[in-house]
């Protein structure tokens, strides 16, 4: 299984970015309200996306590089699968990462003067904190403090790439005793009443992913399989069902704040439960199928993409009403297809000319210096 791409985790990858993207529509794309988001969003919000990512990065990620590390018989060997791992994730996400930043900031200076991305300094913080990391502790402090910069969602960005950091050296410390580390991590945050501060280093959902591809390698898990869901609609069913749970979840109307956080992260650890089966348990073959799995081969350029998207159709939309020509100014549907094909194009253009020469490009260098079959991540251990 750790070769494949698996289907349902790429229309999982598609429902994150895509919940992502509906729930920023108001306040980056939007400024004045619109009434039925406001509608939708009383009920439902689906920001519980990079939640799913989490927990999909997570499993992901673990299949492959646990039995790599456990695998080694040397110091040596140990240190050359980590630095082949780390090698594979910075040629995967830093260059799209970096290059989208340096948009961002090229923006702000030359094509913002709607003001919709923001002021320099903030961006060019923004940026920093972007570059080395450090982006969701700067996140965090921002909160109704100070502006914090169009490229605010490199929080979630910056906390992967910390745990893709960190993991290979977890591994290695804890070795026998990694499941109940992470238990013990799981437990202490489901409990946990979630500041600003623990909002942007929540590893809960990243800590069940990884659980889950560890019980993969059990023969108890092919017992658990959920072979119900294979009858007509029945998984259909289960997504939409867990999918209107999280999104009123996710709103102020769930009242179990305490526990929210740690109850979604453990409702997205089910849904790739669900996926990792790899028997389309979710999505049957088919259209809708292929469409979603295009959004989330896709989905990381998605969500760098889609925020400078949204704010380069307010600036379009400024600077055509300041000339008094004809724009979609007051009409939302037309805005939001402006900024659907914008970010279909460029998210395209990211995966063709950026995301996969330069994913290449890393996995010819970790052959260059030497690895073994057990070391190659699966194709689809993609971060968000």
């Amino acid at each position: 299984m750790n070769g494949k791409r698996i289907m349902d985790i790429e229309v999982l990858r598609a429902i994150a970015v895509l919940g992502v993207l509906f729930h920023h529509l108001q306040g980056s794309l939007f400024t004045d309200p619109v009434p039925l988001l406001e509608k939708i969003h009383a009920w439902a919000q689906p920001w519980w996306g990079v939640d799913l990512f989490f927990a999909i990065s997570g499993f992901v990620i673990a299949r492959s590089l646990i039995p790599a590390l456990q695998g080694c018989t040397s110091r040596q060997e140990y240190w050359a699968q980590t630095r082949n791992f780390w090698l594979r994730r910075v040629f995967r996400l830093l260059p799209s990462a970096w290059l989208w930043l340096a948009l961002i900031l090229l923006a702000c200076v030359f094509f913002n003067r709607s003001g919709a991305f923001g002021t320099l300094a903030a961006n060019w913080q923004a940026t920093l904190a972007g570059v080395l990391q450090y982006a969701n502790f700067r996140f965090a402090d921002s909160f109704f403090h100070y502006e914090y910069g169009s490229s605010f969602v490199y929080w979630s960005l910056a906390l992967e790439e910390q745990f893709y950091l960190l993991f290979p050296l977890l591994i290695v410390l804890c070795r026998k005793h990694l499941v109940w580390v992470l238990l013990a991590l799981v437990a202490v945050q489901i409990y946990t009443l979630r500041t600003p501060l623990l909002m942007v280093v929540r590893t809960d959902a990243l800590a069940l992913g990884v659980l889950l591809a560890m019980w993969s390698a059990q023969p108890s898990y092919q017992r658990w399989q959920p072979t119900f869901l294979r009858r007509p609609w029945a998984g259909i069913a289960a997504l939409i069902g867990i999918g209107a749970l999280l999104s009123f979840m996710a709103t102020d109307r769930f009242t179990f704040t305490n526990y929210r956080i740690g109850s979604i992260a453990v409702l997205c650890a089910v849904l790739v439960w669900i996926a990792s089966y790899n028997r389309d348990y979710l999505m049957p073959a088919g259209v809708v199928q292929r469409l979603l799995a295009w959004v989330g081969s896709r989905s990381y350029g998605i969500y760098l993409i889609h925020i400078p998207a949204y704010l380069t159709v307010r600036e379009v939309i400024f600077r055509l009403q300041s000339a008094g020509l004809p724009s979609p100014a007051g009409h939302p549907i037309l805005t939001l297809v402006m900024a659907g094909g914008l970010i279909v194009l460029l998210s395209e253009l990211n995966y063709r000319l950026i995301e996969m020469p330069l994913r290449n490009r890393g996995a010819a260098l970790v052959k260059r210096l030497g690895t073994t079959p057990t070391a190659v991540p699966s194709p689809g251990a993609t971060s968000c």
